[in-house]
């Protein structure tokens, strides 16, 4: 049986996160939620001592990217690896996985983009932060086809 915590089956998402110099790292990330709709906030969970930490707590904007099922085969890449030792954006440069939404990279093939602002930043006695951010711009590609936690777990790529 799964933990309980494992038993929701909750959208995977990519944050792509800025540092200030312009350097862009991809995280993939499953704690995220709406928390409200006047004025529209998400909480997106992020590992301490992570680049994509770092980067946020540098940089207040953000992208993030529900994946679909075509992004699976990134998950490894953009989850397993740390974005302090591996350059996640040449790699997706040179797999030709990226393209521009508002003059920023995004992954080919998600089913939503969103244009994020942090606002405010909680500290946990836990491994992750988190972080609330405003929401500047959306714009939904399929509501279909989404990847799931339950996906990648029958895949065996994580648990």
């Amino acid at each position: 049986m799964k933990r309980v915590w494992n038993i929701p089956n909750p959208a995977i998402y990519c944050l792509s996160s800025f540092d200030v110099k312009g350097g862009q790292n991809f995280n993939i990330c499953s704690y995220v939620s709406v928390v409200s709709l006047k004025p529209k906030l998400y909480m997106v969970a992020i590992e301490q001592n992570s680049k994509t930490h770092s980067n946020l707590i540098e940089n207040p904007f953000s992208i993030l990217q529900i994946l679909s099922l075509n992004n699976i085969s990134l998950i490894k890449k953009l989850g397993k690896k740390s974005g302090w030792k591996y350059d996640k954006l040449s790699a997706l440069k040179k797999q030709n996985i990226l393209q521009l939404w508002n003059g920023k990279n995004i992954i080919k093939n998600s089913c939503g983009i969103i244009f994020l602002k942090k606002n405010k930043e909680i500290k946990t006695t836990g491994d992750h932060t988190l972080f609330i951010f405003e929401i500047l711009k959306s714009t939904t590609i399929n509501e279909n086809n989404i990847l799931t936690l339950n996906k990648l777990i029958e895949e065996k790529i994580i648990l």
